[in-house]
């Protein structure tokens, strides 16, 4: 069996592999997000709906930056946590058991 990083270099591990919950908040607003965005689309014209669609679509990549920074700092703080769970042995106090300077 592959390991952890040999499976996701090929592929096998997407953490975005997610999906929204019927029924939930989350479902019922970016329905109620998509049916007026297709609303408003229809309705405006002209300059107003170059406007809303510039808009929407700079809301979409500060979204995806974030998302991606998000992703980035998290991965950052596990890799933190496992380096100082696993190979600090910094501590406030002294461990008496132990051999110490």
């Amino acid at each position: 069996m592959a390991g952890f990083i040999e499976e996701f270099y090929y592929g096998n591990i997407d953490p975005q592999a997610r999906g929204i919950r019927k029924n939930s908040r989350l479902q019922k607003a970016m329905a109620l997000l998509s049916k007026n965005e297709d609303l408003l689309t229809e309705k405006l014209t002209g300059e107003e709906k170059n406007l809303f669609l510039e808009y929407v679509n700079a809301w979409g990549e500060i979204l995806g930056t974030s998302e991606d920074d998000t992703f980035i700092v998290g991965f950052r703080l596990g890799a933190q946590f496992t380096y100082d769970t696993f190979v600090s042995t910094d501590t406030p106090l002294v461990d008496y058991l132990k051999d110490h300077d």
